[in-house]
């Protein structure tokens, strides 16, 4: 099962707030981390191991205009969709929230399924878009392009399909280890015929491309009972 993809959600009403964050969790899909000011969402964006998959983010808000902050957010080289909550449904707010780099725009009030099928479907299309792009280590990883792109922007390292999942994988599961048998389920699925030493030969050959020394592997580590992504690693 993959891991909960995290969210960011940036309401200033507390009460709805909660009841985003419930829903959100409760679909077991994603987690929640909550902002109540575009000021504590910058920090949040801005903290050392931050990753979210995509924000919800509020118009008004006590600190500034949630638009505004998502055109920031879009020049500040930020990918991920963003959704934008609403009081108001008239075209012309629904425009200008478009134009500053929103995905999508739902005004309040709104059903929870509704949003989080709405989120769903923004995160698949952005999965398999040029957009998607994730920084592992000294890495940019471009899934779409099979393409890892060093820090200097000389060295790029093509990727086959199969390495592109199992790093995309190992990305949802940051900080945790996977054991070997749910990797070899998620990328090659239910296959009698496909043992453990299959992933591990492929495991070998992406530590081949991306470790400075695959004698001492740094980004994609060896853990008891599985692999973890060190996404820091330098």
């Amino acid at each position: 099962m993959a891991a909960a993809r995290p969210i960011l959600i940036v309401e200033d009403d507390d009460a709805l707030r909660q009841v985003l964050a419930d829903h959100v969790c409760a679909s077991g899909m994603y987690q929640s981390v909550e902002a109540s000011t575009l000021d504590e969402a910058s920090r949040h964006l801005g903290a050392a191991e931050a990753r979210f998959d995509s924000i919800i983010l509020d118009v008004n808000l006590p600190d500034g205009d949630g638009r505004e902050f998502c055109a920031k957010l879009r020049k500040l080289g930020h990918t991920m969709p963003i959704i934008m909550l609403t009081g108001s449904a008239e075209e012309g707010d629904v425009v200008s929230g478009l134009e500053s780099g929103a995905n999508d725009y739902i005004a309040k009030p709104f059903r929870a399924n509704e949003l989080l099928a709405r989120l769903q479907a923004q995160l698949r299309m952005f999965d398999t878009s040029e957009d998607a792009v994730f920084t592992i280590g000294p890495y940019t990883f471009r899934p779409s392009a099979k393409l890892l792109v060093g820090s200097d922007k000389k060295k790029r390292i093509r990727l086959t399909a199969k390495e592109v999942d199992i790093l995309k994988f190992l990305y949802r599961h940051t900080n945790k280890v996977v054991s070997r048998q749910v990797l070899l389920d998620e990328v090659w699925g239910y296959n009698a015929g496909v043992t453990t030493h299959t992933l591990e030969t492929h495991v070998y050959r992406l530590r081949q491309k991306i470790e400075i020394d695959p004698a001492d592997c740094r980004i994609l580590v060896t853990a008891p009972g599985g692999y973890k992504l060190d996404l820091l690693a330098a």
